[in-house]
C-alpha cells in the first residue's frame, strides 16, 4: 500500500466525522428553530393542555424542542398498538416540559416502547439501571440510556389532566434527567451556581416528612409512591412541581424552589 494512502486514510475518516458533526449541528439548530405546524399545534394543545399555560416565549422553545425529540426518537408499539403521530406528540411535548428552559437533553433516549395499557415485562424491579412503577401494574419503566416504556391509556391520561398531580411520562423522563448524573439516585447534573448543600437539605428534608406521613396513613400532596426511595420521591415531586406548583410552593417551598432553579421554570407563576 501506498504510503500516501496510508496517510490519507485517517484524514479521509476525520473529514468525515467533522463533516458529519456539522451537518447534524446545523440541522439540531434547525429543528429547535422550527415551530410546529398548526395541526400539531392543536393536537398538543388538545391532549396536553398544560402547554397552553407556558409562557409565549417558552412556547416556541418546546416546540423546537418536541421537533428535535421527535426526530430523535423511534416510537414502537407492543402487543399490538400501532403508533400515531397523535401520540408521538403527546408524549414528546410531556416529556420536553422538563428541558424547554434548560441546556439538559435527553442524549441517550433512542426509543419509546408504548403499550395499550398495564403492561409485565418479566423483569425484575431491582434490576441494575430499571427504574419501575407498579402502582397500578407496571404503567411505565426508565431505563439508564433508555429505552422508555409506557403505557399509552396512561400516557394519554397524564397528559389530558394537568392537575391531577398523576403523569406518567413525566415521571420516566424524571428519571432519564436523574440518570444523566450516571446514576439514578435523586440527584441530577445540578444548574450552572446550583448549591449541592441546599439541594440535598431540601431533598432530604421534604423527603423524611413525606415518609413519615404515608407511615402515619395522612395524605400527601406529593404521591404516595414518592415513599418508596429517593429516586422516586424526585420523580413524583417533578410531576408534583409541574401539575399542582402553588401547591408545592405553599407546603415545600425551599424544594420547589431547588426544582425552579433545577429546571428555569415556575410554573406557580404562570397564568
Amino acid at each position: 500500500m501506498s504510503p500516501w494512502l496510508i496517510l490519507a486514510i485517517p484524514l479521509l475518516i476525520a473529514v468525515f466525522f467533522i463533516t458529519r458533526a456539522i451537518t447534524m449541528k446545523r440541522k439540531r439548530k434547525a429543528l429547535l428553530a422550527a415551530p410546529l405546524t398548526p395541526q400539531q399545534r392543536h393536537i398538543v394543545e388538545q391532549l396536553v393542555p398544560l402547554v397552553t399555560l407556558l409562557p409565549k416565549d417558552l412556547r416556541a422553545a418546546h416546540e423546537g424542542k418536541i421537533n428535535l425529540f421527535l426526530d430523535q426518537v423511534t416510537f414502537r408499539g407492543k402487543n399490538g398498538i400501532e403508533v400515531t403521530d397523535m401520540m408521538r406528540l403527546s408524549i414528546a411535548a410531556q416529556a420536553c416540559l422538563l428541558i424547554v428552559n434548560s441546556p439538559m437533553w435527553y442524549d441517550t433516549i433512542r426509543n419509546v416502547l408504548l403499550y395499550p395499557s398495564v403492561f409485565e415485562t418479566g423483569r425484575g424491579s431491582h434490576e441494575e439501571g430499571l427504574i419501575h412503577d407498579h402502582r397500578h401494574g407496571t404503567l411505565g419503566e426508565s431505563w439508564d440510556r433508555g429505552p422508555v416504556i409506557l403505557s399509552w391509556d396512561h400516557a394519554l391520561e397524564g397528559g389530558l389532566r394537568a392537575h391531577d398531580g398523576e403523569n406518567v411520562v413525566i415521571h420516566e423522563f424524571a428519571h432519564q434527567l436523574d440518570s444523566l448524573s450516571g446514576h439514578t439516585n435523586g440527584i441530577p447534573i445540578l444548574r450552572k451556581g446550583q448549591a449541592y448543600s441546599r439541594w440535598e437539605k431540601a431533598m432530604l428534608d421534604a423527603y423524611h416528612d413525606h415518609l413519615s406521613r404515608v407511615e402515619r396513613g395522612e395524605h400527601t400532596l406529593i404521591d404516595h409512591y414518592g415513599a418508596t426511595n429517593h429516586q422516586e420521591f424526585f420523580a413524583e415531586g417533578i410531576v408534583t412541581f409541574f401539575e399542582r406548583p402553588h401547591d408545592l410552593r405553599r407546603e415545600e417551598p425551599a424544594l420547589y424552589a431547588q426544582f425552579a432553579q433545577l429546571l428555569a421554570l415556575d410554573p406557580a407563576s404562570w397564568s
